[in-house]
């Protein structure tokens, strides 16, 4: 079926829609980015921010000063484990000496020799009581690291303590803010919703109609897919919940909008017929006939039946005979097919 419009005018309302995505486009990267930097107006919460100084000051220079004495500790105990070691071998070359020297006077039987029996005995005994002292010195060392590490167990379970509630803080902290950035980019992205809306109610048709579908595709994008991720998580009640308000609104909308067509609809059918045929635009006539259906209640007609001339759903003349040649032809057509002759000049 032939159309109303021209070829070069489809081929300008092409460049035309080309050029509402292209400013579309451009309007959803400079709002992408406007979306994306608002976070920068609210000041970036740190733990610290939340802790008790004072305390959280005193259990960190606690921490500080155990861990320098266990490492005091440990070193003492490395030079005291260095120290046992050399006493040990020490003793242990002696012994072996002594030894020695006791088969040496049992083989020769010399009472003379008495006097260093007991002096190596006492160098034996003092070999041995230095290595026992060496040995209690570690072992106080041992207590005193185990009292360190308990020490150091306390400090760190407080200083755990004081950041656990620090982090709540920290957290609630962190929720609030999410909450006044989305309703920043909210209040940001509803209203050029609103302004989309009521542009493409009232301007869709002016000669400014691709900027107007530019501008309110970018503003659709903006609420429905940039603000998506940013919407506020409380175990998905929130996303849910506002999938459900928005689906009920939506749903309303369209319901009311379904009733009123039907009255509307309703109420047009009863007009006569030739008032009917004014109201509606030749293209759009043109089109829904070329698509099989009425152009007024847009309900399936059978077209190609050459007898069909009203729809016998409304009954709105579709098709007539050319006052000048008497070729049929469609009543929205401004001239006749067959001939050429105008419509208004053939009623005259």
């Amino acid at each position: 079926m032939r159309s109303g419009s021209r070829l070069s005018e489809r081929w300008f309302g092409l460049a035309l829609w080309l050029v509402a995505f292209t400013f579309a486009g451009f309007l959803i990267g400079l709002g992408s980015l406007v979306v994306g930097d608002l976070p920068q107006v609210e000041q970036r919460y740190r733990l610290e921010q939340f802790l008790d100084a004072d305390r959280a000051r005193a259990t960190t220079d606690a921490l500080r000063q155990i861990r320098r004495e266990q490492d005091d500790v440990r070193r003492q105990g490395e030079q005291a484990q260095l120290a046992l070691a050399a006493a040990r071998s020490a003793s242990e070359a002696a012994r072996e000496t002594f030894a020695n020297w006791l088969k040496t006077r049992d083989a020769t039987q010399r009472v003379d020799q008495d006097p260093g029996l007991i002096a190596r005995t006492q160098q034996l005994d003092a070999l041995k009581a230095g290595e026992r002292a060496i040995e209690e010195r570690l072992e106080v060392l041992a207590r005193s690291e185990l009292d360190l590490s308990e020490r150091e167990t306390a400090q760190a379970s407080l200083d755990a303590d004081l950041r656990a509630a620090a982090r709540e803080k920290l957290d609630a902290a962190e929720r609030g803010q999410e909450l006044r950035v989305f309703g920043y980019r909210l209040a940001l992205t509803l209203p050029l919703l609103v302004l989309a809306g009521w542009l493409l109610l009232t301007r869709r048709h002016t000669r400014n109609w691709p900027f107007v579908w530019g501008f309110a595709l970018a503003a659709a994008f903006a609420f429905f897919v940039e603000l998506v991720p940013y919407l506020p998580s409380y175990g998905g009640y929130v996303r849910y919940g506002v999938g459900v308000v928005a689906t009920l609104v939506a749903g309303r909308a369209a319901i009311n909008a379904l009733q009123a067509y039907r009255e509307r609809q309703a109420a047009v059918e009863t007009r006569p017929d030739a008032e009917r045929r004014t109201d509606i635009a030749t293209d759009q006539a043109l089109a829904r006939l070329a698509r099989q259906i009425c152009p007024g209640c847009e309900r399936p007609v059978a077209l190609g039946d050459p007898t069909t001339n009203f729809c016998p759903h409304c009954g709105l003349g579709v098709f007539e005979r050319c006052p000048a040649c008497g070729q049929r032809k469609s009543t929205f057509e401004r001239f006749c097919h067959a001939c050429g002759t105008r419509r208004a000049d053939a009623a005259a």
